[in-house]
């Protein structure tokens, strides 16, 4: 077991340490697999898209892991007791706040995916304006027709777009536009282990 940042990271060794049992008295382990978590707020998805050209390399690690909860399977409610979290995308409305925070509760491991979830990126390039301005010209000014700002079923807008660590606790950052497959998945197995990833030369800002 590695404790880090006050968390516990469980690599499979140790986790197949604390969960051995016998099976039909043959001596055999078994192993709690890493519950793992990927969701977006305000982004393109680019950074999700990297994490699927991970490609074969995933069937390395699939039987070390579950995927919960992410954009890419059919999960309704973020669950309790999450390892690892992934965050893509800036907090920019009233909603990723609250999901921001959520997330952040059932998190062992909170990691900021990508630009616009480290910097505000994008994103944030709209804080430069006021939001009924911004509205204004993208539903009145803009409209070819019809034009209405849009009010039911859509999330309140904050004045001003930040990186998740403005609001919760952020233990691991990986920057990029996106960052590369080669990164997650490092990132990932380092994690599974037990090791807190060293990025240095593995991610940059930007494309």
């Amino acid at each position: 077991m590695a404790r880090w940042l006050n968390v516990e990271i469980f690599c499979p060794t140790s986790r197949q340490c604390e969960a051995e049992t016998k099976n039909k008295g043959q001596g055999e382990s078994i192993m709690s697999k890493i519950r793992i978590a990927t969701t977006w707020l305000d982004g393109c998805s680019g950074c999700h898209m990297s994490l699927l050209d991970i490609d074969e390399q995933l069937v390395d690690i699939a039987d070390q892991i579950e995927l919960v909860y992410s954009p890419l399977v059919d999960a309704l409610e973020f669950p309790e007791g999450v390892d690892v979290t992934f965050v893509e995308g800036a907090v920019s409305s009233v909603d990723d706040v609250a999901k921001i925070q959520l997330i952040r509760r059932r998190s062992k491991v909170l990691v900021a995916l990508g630009d616009c979830a480290v910097t505000g990126n994008v994103p944030a390039m709209r804080n430069e304006f006021q939001v009924e301005d911004i509205l204004n010209r993208a539903f009145i000014e803009t409209a070819a027709c019809q034009a209405q700002i849009p009010m039911d079923g859509v999330p309140q807008l904050n004045a001003r777009v930040v990186p998740i660590h403005a609001h919760v606790a952020v233990d691991l950052f990986l920057p990029g536009c996106p960052p590369s497959s080669d990164a997650i998945f490092f990132l990932i197995s380092e994690l599974l282990q037990g090791r807190i990833p060293d990025l240095k030369g593995r991610s940059r800002f930007g494309a």
